[in-house]
């Protein structure tokens, strides 16, 4: 063990955990693409989800362009990729008697070529903005980005040549990676043809987001975060099942709880592992979630021995947050995330969440014969009996949260998840809850697919199915390659960091149509 102080943070780094971690690292599995298509460049700001066809040309006629000061095009590599891009370029005409001067606004959907970076107003860092200046000062030459990129297309604009030359491109590739085995996973046989694509996108997802680690985004935040690899974990599990990159992310956030025994919300690996200082009361929860997943989809026995003190500590520190009555003492500042949805108080979700992952603990804790299990079956009937008594509200037949009694979509969801009712009940309430449709609904595929979910543990398979074309299929029919970190089917806009330029459009916890799919044989 070693101490490691940040700010105010202190974190208790586990040197045999981030041994462990380290031997766990993937194998990387790499294919070279090419562009599959030429697109004019046309001044139309509403371009967002796709090009008229009058504008593409074939690849094949690039060669024969070339391009001076001003001039600009734009590359579609015909789905999305991630990796590491060449460039070969060279002059035509006379001698080039100045350096090339280049800009490439790289992108994962059609609107971050249509719309200047410049304009961008958001609170998120720009620089989270795909984009380069280079300068060629010797041509011919091969231009290789050091950087990782997350696209599908690329736009070249020459901001300087000289009057006495013009630059011809070729030869433009992209080394794409993952840690995925895309090979030895087979696409489904379904009867319908939408579910099988969002079977197929599903995994595209997932395999972007699997690097080093299971990444949130690979353009933004390209970091693990803790709710996202719950659902990555599940989505693998039925796919490629790389159940060591898994365990791999188990043992990092591990690795550095804080003094306290805390897990953060997310982690960096790069330059060496760090614990970020946000610490979220659902996502640490999580860790008991994933750890119970992982255990069941592997019987790791000996992976489940040596987290369990780490698992059981985020149950103790969770249930210091309950008040008197049991419940999760609700606040105002960003404690627990659940969704994005604005206006959203999170106490109810909340104290769903932390009977959730007792009731994973309690599963773990038999496994292991702990006697841990006999306090947390006390202490869970204890809270299952206050959140009936303190959070249902009879008249209204809902869950309310916080002292404004807020209805929410995210409430009803996370109750039935957890099984504070029983499946009929669990029903009704889903049933009531697609009927009177509460004003604070829900704003990420994140909660999407915990509706969907709850949809199918309450015997509604499908309706799950409606919401799960109506929503993921949304995606698709607007240009989704792989899907989005956000979406919202009336304001396609949609953005809580103030533009979509920022928005992730490849994003982790969009993957989970491939596990409803598979795991609830939908």
């Amino acid at each position: 063990m070693s101490i490691q102080k940040m700010k105010d943070q202190v974190i208790v780094r586990n040197e045999k955990f981030v041994d462990q971690a380290e031997r766990l690292k993937p194998k990387f599995f790499e294919t070279i693409v090419k562009p599959a298509a030429l697109i004019e460049v046309k001044e139309d700001s509403n371009v967002i989800h796709g090009w008229k066809s009058e504008f593409i040309a074939p690849i094949s006629t690039l060669s024969d362009q070339d391009y001076g000061k001003n001039d600009s095009f734009i590359l579609d590599f015909g789905n999305h990729y991630v990796g590491y891009l060449t460039i070969d370029v060279r002059s035509t005409g006379s001698p080039p008697d100045a350096p090339l001067k280049l800009k490439l606004t790289i992108g994962e959907m059609p609107v971050e070529m249509a719309e200047p970076f410049e304009n961008y107003n958001g609170w998120l860092s720009s620089s989270w903005l795909q984009e380069e200046i280079i300068f060629v000062d010797v041509l011919p030459g091969i231009i290789k980005l050091p950087r990782r990129y997350s696209f599908r297309y690329i736009k070249f604009e020459v901001l300087e040549t000289s009057p006495k030359y013009r630059v011809v491109f070729e030869n433009i590739e992209c080394k794409a990676i993952t840690s995925a085995d895309i090979a030895a996973i087979g696409t489904i046989s379904h009867e319908d043809p939408l579910l099988k694509k969002m079977d197929e996108i599903s995994i595209k997802t997932l395999a972007d987001c699997m690097q080093d680690v299971f990444e949130d985004g690979p353009k933004r935040d390209r970091r693990l975060w803790l709710g996202d690899l719950r659902l990555q974990a599940l989505a693998n599990y039925e796919t490629f099942k790389t159940n060591d990159l898994v365990k791999r992310c188990l043992y990092l956030f591990a690795a550095v709880p804080d003094k306290h025994g805390k897990v953060t919300a997310n982690i960096f690996v790069s330059p060496t592992l760090i614990a970020d200082d946000t610490y979220l009361f659902d996502y640490s929860l999580f860790f008991i979630s994933t750890l119970h997943d992982y255990y069941y989809a592997t019987k790791d026995m000996e992976t489940l021995k040596e987290l369990w003190s780490t698992a059981y500590r985020q149950i103790e520190l969770a249930l210091d947050r309950l008040d008197e009555n049991h419940i999760v003492r609700d606040s105002s500042d960003w404690w627990s995330f659940i969704d994005w949805e604005e206006g959203l108080n999170k106490q109810t979700p909340s104290q769903a969440v932390l009977i959730y992952s007792m009731k994973q603990a309690i599963n773990l804790a038999n496994v292991l014969k702990s006697p841990q299990r006999y306090t947390l079956k006390e202490r869970l009937e204890e809270i299952v009996e206050a959140t009936k008594k303190h959070l249902w509200d009879e008249e209204q037949q809902f869950f309310i949260s916080g002292a404004d009694r807020q209805i929410s979509w995210a409430s009803q969801i996370w109750m039935v998840l957890a099984g504070v009712f029983n499946e009929e009940e669990n029903k009704q309430l889903m049933k009531r809850l697609l009927e009177v449709k509460p004003a604070v609904g829900l704003a990420t595929p994140y909660m999407y697919h915990h509706l969907v979910e709850a949809l199918i543990i309450s015997d509604e398979k499908e309706r799950a199915i409606t919401e799960m074309k109506a929503y993921w299929g949304g995606m698709i029919k607007d240009g989704a390659d792989t899907f989005w970190e956000l979406y919202d089917p009336k304001n396609k806009d949609y953005s809580p960091y103030g533009s979509h330029l920022i928005n992730s459009y490849c994003h982790a916890w969009s993957c989970t149509p491939t596990y409803l799919i598979r795991k609830f044989n939908l």
